[in-house]
């Protein structure tokens, strides 16, 4: 009963917190109609959600989530250096081509979406067959070593999370 009610539970309670945030009240309408929402959205989109994310949730989640908001927080300044002590002609930016071992598409989404977030690079395409993502990055020194980091500090984690 309760997991037909509630298919996505962590959905839920996301679009109950984001409801809440974006109306700024915390009444019992809003909550009420935010927890109708949390309810509605998740049965709605069930049936296109036919295979459930295998998520590990353990120390590596959390270990993920501190590199990446480390490498956000680094990459920040990294790029306002650059940005102001070289001219544009100097830029070294890419087009990297990073070859994927995950497969699951959420895994694949949160690794491109995790590539964009940090401020620099931009995940701007996935292959036809899902196996590579193509990246730009801003200023790369070398490829190979740009390439490593990636697959490194953000796909290995993701596919001892998501496989």
């Amino acid at each position: 009963m309760f997991r037909r009610l509630l298919p996505h539970p962590v959905l839920s309670t996301t679009l109950l917190l984001v409801w809440l945030l974006l109306v700024n009240d915390l009444s019992a309408g809003a909550a009420v109609l935010g927890l109708a929402i949390g309810i509605a959205v998740p049965l709605l989109t069930a049936p296109y959600w036919p295979d459930r994310p295998r998520l590990r949730v353990s120390g590596a989640m959390l270990r993920y989530l501190a590199v990446l908001l480390w490498d956000i927080v680094v990459a920040n300044f990294e790029v306002a250096w650059v940005i102001l002590t070289r001219p544009s002609a100097r830029l070294r930016s890419a087009w990297l081509v990073v070859p994927l071992e995950v497969r699951s598409p959420e895994a694949i989404t949160v690794l491109a979406g995790t590539i964009s977030l940090t401020p620099g690079t931009v995940s701007v395409d996935l292959s036809g067959c899902g196996h590579a993502l193509l990246v730009h990055a801003l200023d790369v020194s070398d490829e190979a070593e740009t390439v490593a980091r990636i697959k490194g500090r953000y796909e290995a984690p993701l596919k001892e999370i998501f496989e």
